[in-house]
């Protein structure tokens, strides 16, 4: 500070008064999940606006928020939250260690205790796994009271969501004796915004979080929104919905079918000035109207819900020309069968489908790579099959067991109950030989999948299914 008081404030003064707000602030490089990575420029009024529209949103408490940042900050929501949010309210930013994402997370939020935590969907399925775990190693009396303590506050959080502004003692004492215990070892003990980004959150998981007083708020957005359109809060949320458009912005679905479903569409000051030397791909994107077309498929209910149902760039068009959305049949899988890591769903151009799978493994700590020892939550259930094995590659050597394909078949068959047409059904698996991850290429900086990568590197596998 000192320092600083000691300079000239020309310089500083001569580059304020060379910005404009609507010139480009910094670009923002989009995940290339599905093509070559664009560059969004976004302009200084873009991500100002957008990080005030935020933090009024979410009520804010300006000068006592505080955050830790841990997701890569060339990415959006980084951006938005850790960087112009909290410059906008004065929040106290804590940064995590470089291997936050690969197991030292939990040591940062327990010293840290945020009072806002916004994560991807991996994170909170780390933490529920791992939560699992501890569960199924419990006594008896202790499942018990937790079976029981999680129930309380499941229907609380059920009713609230439905309106009913109910509470019991029993919710009382679990929220006050137990999960305030639960909420303290995670770090989360004084927070009081749990929130989902990037990628949808399965419904289980939600629904896990609920039942330990953890309500999580789905929120959507993209690099070409400056990060934030539309958000769950308190009281104003259901199980399914990305949340309502955050107010002074805008939402609609283009050409809706008669289920309402289109493509989702935004409209604001936070939509980006387009991306950098890519006139033909700006136009694809930006309207002559100014509304900025998602790529999403989606629809809007009465009360203002935004609900996601695919992606238009990620569909599989089958052989017979059937559209199909590969995310919610993958998160269906996944729920069926807690033991797979990753569901990964084929048939683009194909007679039929089939989905690629991966266990759940151990990580290199310094690296993040998946190893290929299982997890011993997935050793203990291959034994309970009677085909026991402690790694991958003895699954695989194996065959893998008859047994194992049947109730991995078993679970895909209560899937293929719920599909809308028969093209839609599972007709084939197979196990890759690792899990995803970032450091080998599989998924993102925010975790998503990188489908194109994927296909190409276990390209053998898909065509020997297909042969």
């Amino acid at each position: 500070m000192r320092i600083g008081e000691e300079q000239d404030d020309k310089a500083l003064d001569d580059i304020l008064k060379s910005i404009g707000v609507n010139e480009c602030c910094t670009l923002v490089y989009t995940s290339g999940t599905i093509g070559n990575p664009k560059a969004a420029m976004l302009s200084h009024d873009n991500l100002t606006w957008d990080a005030l529209a935020i933090s009024e949103r979410l009520i804010m408490d300006r000068g006592n928020e505080h955050i830790v940042s841990f997701l890569p900050l060339s990415h959006v929501a980084a951006q938005v939250v850790d960087i112009y949010t909290t410059m906008t309210i004065a929040a106290t930013v804590y940064f995590a260690d470089k291997n936050a994402l690969k197991g030292s997370l939990v040591t940062t939020l327990q010293e840290v205790q945020p009072t806002k935590f916004l994560a991807v969907p991996r994170v909170w399925e780390k933490i529920y796994e791992k939560m699992q775990e501890i569960g199924a190693r419990s006594g008896y009396l202790k499942k018990t009271i937790a079976t029981w303590a999680k129930s309380q506050a499941l229907h609380y959080h059920l009713e609230r969501m439905n309106g009913n502004k109910t509470s019991s003692w029993g919710y009382y004492v679990a929220s006050s004796v137990i999960f305030k215990k639960i909420k303290q070892a995670l770090g989360l003990s004084r927070c009081t915004y749990h929130c989902s980004a990037a990628a949808p959150l399965s419904t289980e998981v939600k629904k896990y979080f609920l039942s330990i007083d953890i309500p999580i708020y789905e929120c959507f957005g993209m690099s070409e929104a400056s990060g934030g359109h539309t958000l769950c809060v308190e009281n104003d949320v259901n199980l399914e919905t990305i949340g309502k458009a955050i107010p002074g912005m805008k939402s609609k679905c283009q050409n809706p079918d008669q289920d309402g479903s289109g493509e989702l569409c935004m409209y604001g000051r936070h939509v980006f000035m387009g991306y950098l030397n890519e006139r033909v791909k700006t136009d694809e994107t930006l309207d002559d109207e100014g509304w900025l077309h998602t790529g999403d498929l989606g629809r809007i209910d009465e009360k203002g819900f935004v609900y996601i149902t695919g992606r238009l760039k990620e569909l599989l068009i089958t052989a017979g020309g059937e559209n199909i959305p590969p995310v919610p049949i993958e998160q269906m899988v996944k729920s069926e069968l807690p033991h797979v890591s990753n569901a990964f769903l084929v048939g683009d151009k194909r007679k039929f489908l089939s989905i690629l799978l991966t266990f759940k493994t151990d990580v290199e700590p310094e690296s993040g790579k998946p190893l290929d020892t299982l997890l011993p939550s997935v050793r203990d259930w291959l034994n309970t099959l009677g085909c026991p094995a402690k790694t991958v590659t003895e699954v695989l050597e194996a065959g893998p067991d008859a047994r194992l394909l049947n109730a991995l078949k078993e679970s895909i068959d209560k899937v293929n109950h719920q599909a809308v047409s028969n093209a839609q059904r599972i007709q084939k698996l197979s196990i890759l030989p690792a899990d995803f991850s970032i450091p080998t290429g599989e998924l993102g900086p925010t975790m998503k999948v990188k489908r194109r990568i994927v296909e190409e590197k276990y390209s053998d596998i898909i065509e020997k299914i297909y042969e």
